[in-house]
């Protein structure tokens, strides 16, 4: 099976069978400062225990990374922003069932940075988000070492700030060996909102955010944000100019706080897409993530069926979808039966004014304009809800089961979010012991919807009906709705559990999963 992102950009897996001792020196900066909270003492033993039991082939996979400054071209636009080396996406991550990762990261940055490995169960100081892991100091490395222990489709990013929306993310896959594969190649196509370089900078959309708050723009405006992009992707006045978001039935009301200047897939604006090729009559299978910090993204190919087989890196019972909604972090597996022509890839800023594409050819045909929106993005428009873990991933959850409640509640004219009334400076981490069953109920008392993401555990989420639905790690909460999960203590350690809107996140919609010694 062949493997890459599209525009002949093949992923580079790069594998080694020596041991990786002893790689890169190390330089870590802890997080317990005035504004965070510190880290309760973990269970040292258990978290190595943890990680024993887990798969191990014996073969260690290396890899580098390089945060730093970099010049990168979106499609003849060339932005200074932050990103990997001098790629969008960066290089792909890539390794089997039970490999020990060994990644490298030196820090060109001027500031801290980390590398969190989003929905990967792995040891808890290994997992890039502080203070269980300690930041990387500006012009020093680490080496984050762990096991890969469940096939399926990740990414990576930093836990620092609002680096969420610059250009520092990539792919992770983890593959397993016996897995048939059902399909002939595959796509990995990562979804992004993109301001760094061409309008507002992060940092002051956070200030504006702050000192406009949501009050100022009658409840979905966001104080000087950039230019709202058009159909094609492109911005239409300033870039400074105040932009509202609109709404979207998906999400329940306000689709978000950002009207971003571009929309990307895999780092390329609309006008300048990448191109995937394949053989008409070719099973592809499509690995979808949302890499964005502000932006739901509805996505469908034009003239295509899909049929979602994984979320969050689990199987699903396959549905046939037309379209798929998606929040930030979240990651969805789907296989299409590749026509003959060239089709658009189309994913809508769900709720905003943009989209961005890319292309499928797999024969002759004349690429659509930009602005092209398949009639499948108003067709069946899979959200999580309606799927189903497969019978082989279900939850072990047999007996009583602890409760445990997150309420997401936010002051919108000051812009504070907060999870059980406090924001993460005053936080109270959730507790829990190891080998507990939980339900975790996310009550969402705000009027914005907030996809939840949980560190080193998988949930399963519960349908309204009290069935099992799929298992994932981040969810959607919708304003005013509550959503319960299902979650068996098996990861030792303490852990983020936070909204994966970075302005949210960075604004105080965190807390932790503390286990008790």
């Amino acid at each position: 099976m062949t493997s890459f992102y599209g525009n002949g950009f093949h992923i580079s897996r790069r594998s080694f069978l020596a041991a990786a001792a002893g790689v890169g020196a190390v330089a870590l900066t802890g997080c317990a400062t005035s504004d965070t909270p510190r880290a309760p003492s973990v269970d040292n033993d258990a978290i190595a225990a943890a990680e024993a039991d887990r798969p191990h082939t014996g073969r260690t996979v290396e890899y580098a990374l390089n945060p730093q400054p970099a010049d990168i071209d979106l499609g003849g636009i060339r932005v200074r922003t932050l990103a990997y080396g001098d790629t969008l996406p960066g290089e792909v991550i890539r390794a089997d069932v039970g490999d020990d990762l060994a990644v490298t990261v030196t820090n060109g940055l001027d500031h801290d940075t980390s590398v969190h490995w989003h929905g990967i169960a792995l040891r808890n100081d290994m997992d890039g988000a502080a203070p269980a892991s300690p930041n990387i100091s500006s012009d020093q490395s680490f080496t984050y070492r762990f096991s890969a222990p469940h096939s399926g489709t990740y990414w990576a990013h930093p836990h620092v700030g609002l680096d969420t929306d610059y250009g520092l993310y990539l792919p992770v896959i983890v593959d397993d060996p016996t897995e048939k594969g059902d399909y002939d190649t595959e796509w990995i196509v990562v979804l992004d909102d993109w301001t760094d370089g061409i309008g507002t900078r992060p940092q002051q959309i956070f200030s504006d955010l702050h000192s406009g708050g949501m009050g100022s723009m009658g409840g979905s405006g966001m104080g000087n944000m950039p230019g709202m992009g058009g159909m094609g992707g492109g911005p239409t006045g300033s870039s400074t100019a105040p932009a509202s978001p609109g709404s979207s039935a998906l999400l329940g009301g306000d689709s978000g706080d950002i009207s971003y200047p571009y929309y990307l897939i895999n780092g390329r604006i609309p006008a300048a897409p990448t191109t995937f090729t394949a053989a008409a009559g070719q099973r592809i299978r499509i690995r979808i993530i949302n890499a964005g910090a502000d932006t739901a993204f509805r996505i469908a190919l034009t003239d295509h069926t899909m049929t979602v087989t994984d979320t969050d890196g689990y199987p699903i019972v396959p549905a046939e979808v037309e379209g798929l909604l998606l929040g930030m972090g979240e990651r969805y597996d789907v296989i299409v039966n590749a026509k003959d022509g060239v089709f658009a890839l189309t994913a809508l800023a769900e709720g905003k004014s943009g989209q961005a594409q890319a292309l499928l050819r797999t024969g002759a045909g004349s690429a659509p304009d930009s602005a092209f929106r398949p009639r499948e993005l108003d067709g069946r428009i899979g959200v999580a809800g309606a799927f189903t873990a497969a019978d082989s991933v279900q939850l072990p959850f047999a007996g009583s089961a602890v409760a445990l409640s997150a309420d997401l509640g936010g002051d919108m004219m000051s812009y504070n979010w907060t999870i059980n009334g406090r924001s993460y400076d005053d936080t109270r981490p959730l507790m829990i012991e190891q080998g507990q069953r939980a339900r975790l109920t996310f009550t969402n008392m705000t009027m914005m919807w907030h996809p939840m993401h949980l560190h080193g555990h998988t949930f399963q989420i519960v349908k309204a009906d009290g069935t099992p639905g799929p298992r994932k790690d981040t969810a959607i909460v919708k304003p005013m709705d509550s959503v319960s999960v299902d979650l068996v203590a098996d990861n030792p350690g303490s852990w983020m559990l936070h909204c994966h809107n970075g302005y949210h996140q960075e604004s105080g919609m965190m807390t932790r999963l503390d286990y008790t010694n």
